[in-house]
């Protein structure tokens, strides 16, 4: 089973340029699956459209949540597809199967006083500080996830024609730079990553105390003592800055194909769901602020 896992996660990540979280993910229920179909003595071409109920059943038994058993679901629906599809099975045993209605909940974003109010928290008088800065100014100037800000190299900053080169799954996106990020990750280049970096021959773009890449758990504690001392009444994460790029573009009159393509969706629906989070918050202010609503 294990030879199958591994040319899906090579087609996931070649063919379908699937982000790093998405590949995760996938082969976590998957691994997960086989082993439940392990301890019930199911080889591969035992599995049937009872046997998949029968374990998105024992998922919901277990405790796991609406949304956890319609991702597994979705997991293996793709998995099977793809043996299918590279013809080593005949067909799918995954058939018409309905997970429980995952209600899904719009997006939290930040307000723009909000955004500017963690900006300004971290303070260029320290090298963390020209860091912090630049990291926080780039993540809202371009929308992009946090795996990719730790991901970038010195060599994907252009800041003479003020954008960032972004790798994900084989594909490349340029995003612009507005003028105060340009200046924030400049500075930081010129005055603090010098001195920073463990090694000359480093090549990340920003890295931790110690002079190497910055970790997704670094970075989430540095966001989250921003929040604390901004005292922003909201549970921010790395991805509320993604989202709040996204519906803050769209509010001032950004088409959605452009949106899409900053933030590297590979299907608009995706997209979509800030057009909702839009009208939402303009339901809101009408709401609040008409004289006769």
């Amino acid at each position: 089973m294990q030879q199958y896992l591994d040319a899906f996660r090579a087609f996931l990540v070649n063919e379908k340029h699937s982000s790093a979280n998405t590949v995760s993910s996938y082969l976590r229920d998957l691994s997960q699956f086989f082993d439940y179909c392990d301890s019930e003595d199911l080889s591969l071409c035992d599995i049937t459209n009872d046997s998949i109920t029968d374990y998105l059943q024992h998922l919901t038994d277990a405790g796991k949540s609406a949304s956890t058993v319609s991702r597994a679901l979705a997991s293996m629906k793709s998995f099977f597809s793809y043996l299918v599809q590279q013809g080593i099975l005949d067909r799918t045993p995954v058939h018409q199967i309905k997970t429980q209605k995952v209600e899904k909940k719009l997006p939290q974003i930040l307000t723009g006083k909000e955004v500017e109010l963690l900006l300004d928290q971290p303070k260029c008088t320290d090298l963390k500080g020209f860091r912090d800065k630049a990291m926080l100014e780039l993540l809202y100037a371009t929308g992009i996830r946090v795996s990719e800000l730790i991901a970038l190299d010195v060599s994907d900053v252009n800041l003479v024609a003020e954008f960032i080169r972004c790798s994900q799954g084989g594909r490349d996106r340029i995003i612009p730079l507005y003028a105060a990020a340009v200046k924030a990750v400049r500075q930081y280049m010129e005055t603090a990553r010098p001195k920073m970096i463990a090694s000359s021959s480093e090549t990340a773009l920003f890295v931790n105390m110690s002079g190497e890449r910055m970790s997704r758990q670094g970075f989430w504690k540095l966001i989250k003592h921003y929040q604390a001392s901004a005292q922003i009444n909201k549970d921010i994460t790395p991805h509320t800055l993604r989202h709040s790029f996204a519906a803050h573009l769209l509010e001032n009159g950004a088409d959605l194909r452009s949106i899409q393509e900053m933030l590297g969706h590979s299907d608009i629906s995706s997209t979509q769901i800030y057009a909702q989070l839009v009208k939402q918050n303009l339901k809101s202010v009408y709401q609040k602020f008409h004289p006769r609503a």
